[in-house]
């Protein structure tokens, strides 16, 4: 069984450069970077070529916005998924459900695959005013306690500063 690691931390954080440099220590090849941002708009795509710019060559990138377990299953070495966050996103615009979501995280859980996980901490927020954003804030919670559960390894990052939790 692959070793599970979580990277949980507020929006530029800091989580992403940290996830990476913990895979590039950890990866014995080439890892994979399993990006899951599916472009929305002109600062979105900004912000995924920053993200290629700070990873360069050091990982193989493959882009797959809802179906991971597919994407993941014929790898053979570390992965790190950016992220997880979005990953939710995309399966909610895409109609799935929090019990779809889970039931998908889970299997991802026991695959055999050293896997890196990058998820934004959402809970430290006010309650926003509308539905869906609060659903996207519960699901991302629930998300959050799960990975915090079953993975190995729990890194919390803020202010750059990344903290073994787990």
């Amino acid at each position: 069984m692959g070793t599970k690691t979580l990277f949980i931390g507020g929006i530029k954080s800091g989580k992403s450069y940290h996830a990476e440099q913990y895979t590039l220590k950890h990866s014995k090849n080439l890892p994979v970077y399993l990006a899951t941002t599916e472009f929305i708009d002109k600062e979105m795509k900004e912000r995924i070529e920053q993200h290629k710019l700070q990873r360069s060559q050091n990982f193989l990138t493959r882009e797959e916005p809802l179906n991971l377990l597919e994407a993941i299953a014929p790898i053979k070495s570390y992965v790190l998924i950016e992220c997880i966050s979005m990953w939710i996103n995309n399966m909610l615009h895409h109609g799935f459900t929090f019990e779809d979501i889970q039931e998908h995280l889970l299997k991802l859980l026991e695959l055999p695959h050293d896997i890196v996980f990058v998820l934004n901490d959402v809970g430290a927020g006010i309650i926003p005013d509308n539905a869906l954003a609060r659903k996207y804030i519960d699901i991302s919670g629930k998300i959050s306690q799960i990975l915090g559960q079953h993975c190995d390894n729990v890194f919390h990052v803020i202010a750059g500063i990344g903290t073994k939790i787990k």
